[in-house]
């Protein structure tokens, strides 16, 4: 009888508080999934706009699985130091500094004590309601960062967040009055962008370093990362899915798009385990 009572309580817990269940899975060790979302709304739809309600509830079922959220500075000294990270480490990043992050996001992260990083187009700081969303200003920034300084910010463009005949502008030579850029001009003008995005991000004291960088529309070569590392960026953030490793380029880092309303809050651990998977064929591969 008295197994009987233990055997139903013990499924009750299992049933109702999860964590205690998959709190010790280890999936990974030594390496992190960088997550990446974009808008949170109540209303708006898009295939990079998720609800408050689903953000909340994808975050707490990682928590449950037994998922550990770190800083960008965690993030930082296990690359270029190699300082230990916990077992299943997460990143989470934001792109683009939409207000919806003030708005909605920033008190759910604060809520579960997670920390963030969200890649800002600073052109957007000088006239904030003037954008196509509502982008954040100089004031919430600053708000978030003296209450919270786990939530960080960091370089996403100045102007270079936009196309020109179609390709983006931060990889690609523009053509004016009939003449296309040169090496020297094309690069000049990159330069000149991140310096002004780093120094307008800097003025607010958004992190230790402004030294981490989204690529607009995921668009880069070789000559972008050559550049970008010329004026002080150390960390380059792509719209690729992967985890990161060790050996991952500090220029190249993949991200999981968990930013979609398509998913779901168990969709995170399969897309998790999807590029853990191709991360192991490909070090495989690698290694054959």
């Amino acid at each position: 009888m008295i197994f009987v009572s233990m055997l139903v309580i013990s499924i009750v817990i299992l049933n109702f508080f999860p964590i205690f269940a998959s709190a010790k899975d280890v999936f990974y060790s030594n390496e992190v999934a960088v997550l990446v979302y974009h808008h949170i709304d109540e209303q708006e739809q898009s295939s990079v706009t998720i609800s408050p309600a689903l953000f909340e509830r994808q975050l707490v079922s990682l928590q449950r699985k037994g998922f550990e959220f770190i800083t960008l500075d965690q993030f930082k000294d296990f690359k270029r130091k190699g300082k230990p990270i916990p077992n299943n480490a997460l990143l989470v990043t934001f792109d683009d500094g939409y207000e919806s992050f003030y708005t909605y996001a920033y008190p759910i992260l604060r809520k579960l004590g997670i920390p963030a990083v969200n890649f800002v187009i600073t052109k957007g700081l000088e006239d904030p309601k003037g954008t196509k969303l509502a982008s954040l200003s100089r004031e919430e920034i600053s708000e978030m960062r003296r209450n919270d300084k786990n939530i960080e910010f960091q370089a996403h463009s100045d102007e270079l967040h936009a196309m020109k005949d179609g390709k983006p502008m931060l990889s690609n030579k523009l053509t004016l009055n009939g003449q296309v850029e040169s090496d020297a001009e094309f690069k000049t003008r990159i330069q000149r962008d991140t310096k002004n995005c780093i120094a307008k991000l800097k003025a607010l004291q958004p992190a230790k370093d402004v030294d981490a960088y989204a690529y607009p529309f995921g668009s880069y070569d070789d000559t972008t990362i050559k550049s970008l590392q010329e004026v002080g960026i150390q960390y380059a953030f792509t719209t690729k899915a992967g985890i990161v490793s060790a050996l991952t380029d500090p220029m190249q880092i993949p991200r999981i798009n968990a930013g979609s309303p398509y998913v779901r809050p168990h969709s995170i651990n399969n897309l998790i385990k999807q590029s853990m998977r191709e991360h192991l064929q490909k070090k495989n591969n690698n290694n054959a």
